[in-house]
């Protein structure tokens, strides 16, 4: 198994660690705080290597790909990648601790307003735009996997199904990718090909998830869901959003993949550009 190394990071190798509390468990395993020799705190997101069955395998290789992405990422708006370690049971990665968790997390503790939507929308654009312009798509763009610190900057995670589109900016689908509830159309068909823009639905469905406080077809089965977004059918998009909100996400929304704007024209958009009045 290749480990790969920060090519970048200023921060010293973290070889001597002791592994701290639990923070979350995935699909993939589990993570947890993580303090170096020194007192530096991180992530650690720790996988199993002693069950060989086909799924272990597949979380591995994800997992081995999050690193050689991460590892060629450089912007404030993803999270920072610090390197690897293992044992005869174990792999680690070890990532920037990012102190309030998710933003999901986030919109469960507190009634998001459009001025913080506002401000991390634009963050997320902007890791979004990076990742685009390198050809990379996220491929699971939703609360979840969006973290947030305490000065309320936001980074995108999870990148284990990431993938660089090298042909025509398009990925052929040959099974389905992501979050059922926050997948674009074209995912779901699967006889289409995947394109950046799949990301620009699933933000979509991410800003309404923060601003109603609910998952996109909360209210639906994952079967049920998946064939309204099959044939096209968008998430509810509730009136009692302010204009610029409404007409962000419907943006987003856009069934055909060719009719979504880019990361870089989203960026104009009013939504994350308004000048909200400082509270009395």
């Amino acid at each position: 198994m290749s480990i790969i190394s920060p090519n970048w990071r200023s921060i010293r190798p973290i070889t001597s660690w002791q592994k701290g509390v639990l923070l979350g468990r995935g699909s993939f395993g589990s993570v947890y705080e993580g303090i170096r020799d020194d007192g530096f705190f991180f992530a650690v997101k720790e996988m199993s290597l002693q069950d060989q069955g086909d799924d272990t395998r597949q979380h591995i290789n994800l997992l081995e790909q999050e690193i050689t992405l991460l590892s060629q990422f450089e912007h404030e708006n993803i999270v920072p990648y610090y390197g690897t370690d293992k044992d005869d049971s174990k792999l680690y990665i070890f990532l920037e601790l990012v102190s309030h968790g998710s933003l999901r997390s986030l919109y469960q503790r507190y009634h998001l307003q459009d001025s913080q939507v506002s401000a991390y929308t634009r963050q997320i654009l902007h890791g979004l735009k990076y990742l685009h312009d390198r050809n990379v798509a996220h491929r699971d763009i939703k609360c979840a996997n969006i973290l947030v610190d305490v000065s309320g900057s936001v980074k995108l995670a999870d990148f284990g199904i990431a993938k660089v589109i090298k042909s025509n900016n398009a990925l052929s689908i040959t099974a389905f990718t992501g979050t059922a509830m926050w997948m674009a159309p074209e995912v779901v068909r699967r006889n289409c090909s995947y394109w950046l823009a799949a990301d620009i639905w699933s933000l979509g469905c991410t800003v309404l998830e923060m601003l109603t406080r609910q998952t996109p077809y909360c209210h639906l089965e994952t079967i049920q869901a998946l064939f309204k977004i099959g044939k096209g059918e968008p998430p509810n998009v509730p009136s009692t959003l302010s204009s610029n909100a409404q007409d962000f996400i419907h943006k987003c929304l856009q069934v055909d993949p060719n009719a979504r704007p880019t990361a870089s024209q989203l960026l104009e958009h009013p939504f994350v550009n308004h000048q909200f009045p400082l509270p009395h």
